[in-house]
């Protein structure tokens, strides 16, 4: 049995992982140990909703004896200290993308990780979309010919207006805690899945911007990242301006014999359209592995197994290899 902490509740998209590993508790595989967060009132909701202990601070809950793993959902600065912390006390950890708030955080996350002989695997809600990864699939298959550009697309009207918690947004809307702002929280996406199908740009060109409609914003709300390839271009948007969900979250992948176009969230489309088929035909995605039904149940599964490879999505190479395009589209904002 894996025995797991949490450390940091102040990302609001720890309590979604949280029940699917109180889920997996049931099974007898895994123990939630506790959770760690200097705020006292995300500690009672913590205690309202889940077993295991709490404490405020977080060198406390990591130096209890039989801990295995580490969920890691503080803000990106923060994050990046406390998974270094744990992989050095022999911890497997889960982190919430985009892994940091820096590249040498990320850096430095990555290689705690490999001399300490553990796994880190950094969680992007997009990865458990089955329509995606058989698009991705698809793509390295060769089954669009030689894809010659990626799009993604992550938008809404701003944290504050979606609902999310005062305690996210406090560090959302902070360049030292966040890295940035829309760019960091939603360039991102587009930035690992360009990598898992392209790899590394030979450039990046960045473009931020701050409407005005958000006069209390100083970080940007908008942003652009456009990565540069010998043969293939890939773009990743960005928005906390838009009103209602029309083409957000929704990813294109390009090729010379083929267009697949994703569309978001479990139950979600993946229309094709080729020569023969200009318009596009919706495909049957084939059944899906169990390990892969979300995050709490591959993080388990990678940890079980050793042999098991963590999904390109969420490999923390790639990971650190999107840290990268997000640090050069900051660098080359224009």
């Amino acid at each position: 049995m894996h025995r797991v902490i949490t450390l940091g509740l102040h990302h609001d998209h720890v309590w979604g992982n949280l029940e699917e590993l109180s889920a997996l508790a049931a099974t007898g595989r895994v123990e939630l140990v506790g959770a760690a967060d200097a705020d006292a009132e995300l500690l009672v909701k913590y205690r309202e909703r889940f077993s295991g202990e709490t404490s405020e601070s977080y060198d406390e809950l990591l130096g209890r004896e039989g801990i295995t793993a580490a969920y890691v959902f503080a803000n990106n600065r923060l994050g990046e200290d406390l998974v270094v912390k744990a992989c050095e006390r022999g911890l497997h950890c889960l982190v919430e993308k985009p892994m940091a708030a820096t590249l040498a955080g990320a850096e430095r996350m990555l290689a705690a990780a490999r001399a300490n002989g553990v796994r880190l695997m950094v969680n992007w809600p997009f990865a458990w979309w089955p329509q995606l990864r058989h698009g991705i699939c698809m793509a390295q298959a060769g089954e669009l010919g030689q894809v010659w550009q990626v799009r993604y697309r992550a938008a809404h009207q701003g944290p504050v207006e979606l609902g999310c918690s005062r305690q996210f947004c406090e560090w959302l809307y902070d360049a030292e805690l966040n890295g940035a702002g829309a760019l960091m929280d939603y360039c991102c996406y587009g930035a690992v899945l360009a990598d898992v199908i392209l790899g590394r740009p030979e450039s990046v060109t960045g473009v931020r911007v701050s409407t005005g409609l958000k006069p209390d914003l100083s970080l940007e709300d908008n942003a652009i990242l456009v990565l540069k390839y010998p043969n293939a271009l890939a773009t990743t948007e960005a928005s906390w301006t838009q009103i209602g969900k029309l083409t957000s979250y929704s990813t294109t992948i390009y090729g010379s014999a083929g267009t697949v176009h994703i569309e978001p969230d479990h139950g979600g489309r993946i229309l094709h359209a080729t020569a023969e088929h200009p318009d596009g035909i919706e495909l049957t995605v084939p059944p899906q592995p169990e390990h892969l039904q979300n995050a709490s149940a591959h993080f388990l599964a990678v940890i079980e197994d050793a042999s098991l490879a963590i999904h390109p999505l969420c490999d923390a190479e790639h990971g650190r290899n999107a840290q990268w395009v997000l640090e050069e589209g900051i660098r080359t904002t224009v």
